[in-house]
Protein backbone atom coordinates (compact mmCIF):
# COMPACT_ATOMS: atom_id res chain seq x y z
CA UNK A 1 0.00 0.00 0.00
CA UNK A 2 1.17 3.56 -0.71
CA UNK A 3 1.20 6.00 1.95
CA UNK A 4 -1.53 8.44 1.86
CA UNK A 5 -0.76 11.67 0.49
CA UNK A 6 -0.72 13.83 3.64
CA UNK A 7 1.53 11.50 5.42
CA UNK A 8 3.67 11.61 1.90
CA UNK A 9 3.65 15.36 2.48
CA UNK A 10 4.11 15.42 6.13
CA UNK A 11 7.20 12.66 5.83
CA UNK A 12 8.54 15.01 3.01
CA UNK A 13 8.43 18.06 4.86
CA UNK A 14 11.30 20.45 5.61
CA UNK A 15 12.83 21.66 9.26
CA UNK A 16 13.21 19.69 11.92
CA UNK A 17 14.08 15.82 10.70
CA UNK A 18 17.13 15.17 11.32
CA UNK A 19 20.03 15.09 8.62
CA UNK A 20 19.66 11.99 6.72
CA UNK A 21 22.07 8.79 7.24
CA UNK A 22 22.40 7.16 4.07
CA UNK A 23 23.60 3.32 4.06
CA UNK A 24 25.48 2.19 0.49
CA UNK A 25 26.29 -0.73 -1.50
CA UNK A 26 29.53 -1.01 -3.71
CA UNK A 27 29.05 2.84 -3.14
CA UNK A 28 25.58 3.32 -4.83
CA UNK A 29 22.93 4.59 -1.95
CA UNK A 30 20.54 1.85 -1.19
CA UNK A 31 18.35 3.39 2.17
CA UNK A 32 18.49 6.37 3.88
CA UNK A 33 17.10 7.31 7.34
CA UNK A 34 15.80 10.40 9.05
CA UNK A 35 14.07 11.16 12.13
CA UNK A 36 11.96 14.05 14.10
CA UNK A 37 10.07 14.43 17.33
CA UNK A 38 6.88 16.22 16.71
CA UNK A 39 3.36 16.43 18.97
CA UNK A 40 4.91 13.80 21.33
CA UNK A 41 5.91 11.04 18.52
CA UNK A 42 8.70 9.96 17.05
CA UNK A 43 8.67 9.44 13.58
CA UNK A 44 11.38 7.43 11.43
CA UNK A 45 11.57 7.73 7.44
CA UNK A 46 12.92 5.34 5.57
CA UNK A 47 13.93 6.12 1.71
CA UNK A 48 14.89 2.84 -0.68
CA UNK A 49 16.71 3.32 -3.78
CA UNK A 50 15.02 1.49 -6.88
CA UNK A 51 15.29 -2.19 -7.05
CA UNK A 52 15.75 -1.85 -3.05
CA UNK A 53 13.33 -3.38 -0.04
CA UNK A 54 13.62 -3.31 3.17
CA UNK A 55 11.54 -4.72 6.21
CA UNK A 56 8.77 -4.74 8.64
CA UNK A 57 9.50 -4.38 12.92
CA UNK A 58 7.50 -7.30 13.00
CA UNK A 59 8.96 -9.78 10.53
CA UNK A 60 10.03 -12.19 13.01
CA UNK A 61 6.71 -12.38 14.79
CA UNK A 62 4.87 -12.52 11.19
CA UNK A 63 6.54 -15.22 10.11
CA UNK A 64 6.34 -17.50 13.17
CA UNK A 65 2.55 -16.88 12.99
CA UNK A 66 2.47 -18.06 9.23
CA UNK A 67 4.99 -20.83 9.90
CA UNK A 68 2.76 -22.10 13.11
CA UNK A 69 6.00 -24.41 14.34
CA UNK A 70 7.09 -25.41 11.48
CA UNK A 71 10.41 -24.34 10.51
CA UNK A 72 11.70 -21.75 8.36
CA UNK A 73 14.45 -21.97 5.53
CA UNK A 74 15.20 -18.58 6.40
CA UNK A 75 13.54 -15.50 7.65
CA UNK A 76 14.78 -11.71 6.66
CA UNK A 77 16.03 -9.73 9.98
CA UNK A 78 13.38 -7.08 10.92
CA UNK A 79 14.06 -3.37 11.74
CA UNK A 80 14.80 -2.75 14.83
CA UNK A 81 15.20 1.08 16.32
CA UNK A 82 16.78 1.21 19.81
CA UNK A 83 16.00 4.78 21.55
CA UNK A 84 18.56 6.94 23.86
CA UNK A 85 17.32 9.56 25.40
CA UNK A 86 13.44 8.74 24.73
CA UNK A 87 11.08 6.37 26.47
CA UNK A 88 7.85 4.79 24.37
CA UNK A 89 4.59 5.59 25.74
CA UNK A 90 3.21 3.64 23.49
CA UNK A 91 3.15 1.53 20.45
CA UNK A 92 5.07 0.96 17.63
CA UNK A 93 3.10 1.98 14.16
CA UNK A 94 4.32 1.46 10.24
CA UNK A 95 3.49 1.81 6.75
CA UNK A 96 1.46 -1.06 5.88
CA UNK A 97 3.75 -3.78 4.27
CA UNK A 98 4.03 -5.51 1.43
CA UNK A 99 4.13 -9.32 1.43
CA UNK A 100 6.68 -10.54 -0.36
CA UNK A 101 6.80 -13.93 1.23
CA UNK A 102 7.47 -17.46 -0.83
CA UNK A 103 5.00 -20.11 0.68
CA UNK A 104 6.49 -22.83 -1.70
CA UNK A 105 9.45 -22.99 0.45
CA UNK A 106 8.54 -22.24 3.39
CA UNK A 107 9.83 -18.57 4.01
CA UNK A 108 7.61 -15.84 5.02
CA UNK A 109 8.53 -12.03 4.88
CA UNK A 110 7.11 -8.46 4.62
CA UNK A 111 8.58 -5.10 4.22
CA UNK A 112 8.82 -2.07 2.12
CA UNK A 113 9.60 -0.64 -1.17
CA UNK A 114 10.72 3.55 -2.11
CA UNK A 115 9.55 4.26 1.68
CA UNK A 116 8.13 3.87 4.81
CA UNK A 117 7.08 5.48 7.98
CA UNK A 118 7.56 4.50 11.67
CA UNK A 119 6.25 6.26 14.87
CA UNK A 120 6.04 5.94 18.10
CA UNK A 121 4.10 7.72 21.25
CA UNK A 122 7.43 9.05 23.37
CA UNK A 123 8.26 11.12 26.17
CA UNK A 124 12.30 12.75 26.72
CA UNK A 125 14.22 11.74 28.73
CA UNK A 126 17.96 12.92 29.84
CA UNK A 127 20.51 13.40 27.16
CA UNK A 128 20.78 13.49 23.52
CA UNK A 129 18.38 12.03 21.11
CA UNK A 130 19.54 8.85 18.96
CA UNK A 131 18.09 6.03 17.56
CA UNK A 132 20.49 2.79 16.86
CA UNK A 133 18.16 1.27 13.76
CA UNK A 134 19.50 -2.50 12.17
CA UNK A 135 18.10 -4.44 9.58
CA UNK A 136 18.58 -5.32 5.99
CA UNK A 137 18.27 -3.45 2.67
CA UNK A 138 18.17 -6.39 -0.06
CA UNK A 139 17.83 -6.76 -3.61
CA UNK A 140 16.96 -9.81 -5.45
CA UNK A 141 20.65 -11.08 -5.41
CA UNK A 142 22.00 -9.40 -2.59
CA UNK A 143 21.33 -8.08 0.94
CA UNK A 144 23.38 -5.24 3.27
CA UNK A 145 23.10 -5.39 7.05
CA UNK A 146 22.18 -2.14 8.49
CA UNK A 147 23.57 -0.41 11.46
CA UNK A 148 23.14 3.21 11.77
CA UNK A 149 22.65 5.75 14.42
CA UNK A 150 20.60 8.72 13.18
CA UNK A 151 20.86 11.75 15.52
CA UNK A 152 17.38 13.23 16.29
CA UNK A 153 16.91 16.96 17.13
CA UNK A 154 14.11 18.58 19.66
CA UNK A 155 10.70 18.20 19.81
CA UNK A 156 9.15 20.38 17.23
CA UNK A 157 6.27 21.10 19.62
CA UNK A 158 3.51 20.89 17.10
CA UNK A 159 0.13 19.01 17.46
CA UNK A 160 0.10 15.13 17.71
CA UNK A 161 0.90 13.59 13.98
CA UNK A 162 -2.25 12.20 11.77
CA UNK A 163 -0.96 8.59 11.47
CA UNK A 164 -4.01 7.00 10.68
CA UNK A 165 -2.28 5.52 7.43
CA UNK A 166 -0.56 3.43 9.64
CA UNK A 167 -0.87 -0.03 11.37
CA UNK A 168 -0.15 -1.19 14.39
CA UNK A 169 3.07 -3.06 15.00
CA UNK A 170 2.33 -7.00 16.36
Amino acid sequence: MILPLFLLFFASASGDWSKAVQVTHDDQPCISYRARLTGGHLLVETRLEPGWHTFTLDNDKRAAEKLAGKKALGVDKPTTIALQGLEATGAWLQSEPKDFSQPEIRMFTWGFEKQALFALPVKRTEGPVQLRIRGQACTPAVCKNVDVTVEVPGDAGAAAPNLSGLIPVH
